[in-house]
């Protein structure tokens, strides 16, 4: 049984691009095509989409590599975690790697950016970042 489907989303992530596989797949929820959507127009994804295995939903990953065939997704790690909660108030967020990253916050406004929850005026869960 799974504590943490996040983390369990990010490390298929980390793995298959470490080991240059041109997609993954991973059991789909609400909140994990959150995720994907926000690293997707972030820059970090080709593509994905949602289908339907056995009967169950699963998310269909495309990494993205660069023109030397490295990852575009150096690392991706969960910062919030089901045993340590980090939340942070609007004023507290922080630049991921002086903006070369990128946070994912679960906030009152649904799952956005760091640099998006800034400008709205929200805080929220550190859910992960992303460089």
């Amino acid at each position: 049984r799974m504590t943490d489907p996040v983390a369990d989303l990010l490390a298929r992530i980390r793995n298959a691009a470490r080991a240059h596989h041109p997609k993954v797949d991973v059991p789909a929820s609400k909140l994990k095509q959150e995720i994907v959507r926000i690293l997707k127009d972030e820059g970090y994804l080709t593509s994905y989409k949602v289908s339907e295995e056995e009967g169950f939903p699963v998310l269909k990953i495309a990494l993205k590599y660069g023109p030397d065939d490295r990852p575009v997704i150096t690392n991706i790690e969960r910062v919030s975690k089901p045993g340590c909660r980090v939340y942070v108030g609007r004023a507290e967020i922080r630049p991921v790697l002086g903006g070369m990253g990128v946070n994912i916050l679960s906030t009152p406004r649904g799952v956005m950016t760091g640099r998006e929850a800034r400008r709205q005026g929200v805080g929220g869960e550190v859910l992960c970042q992303v460089w």
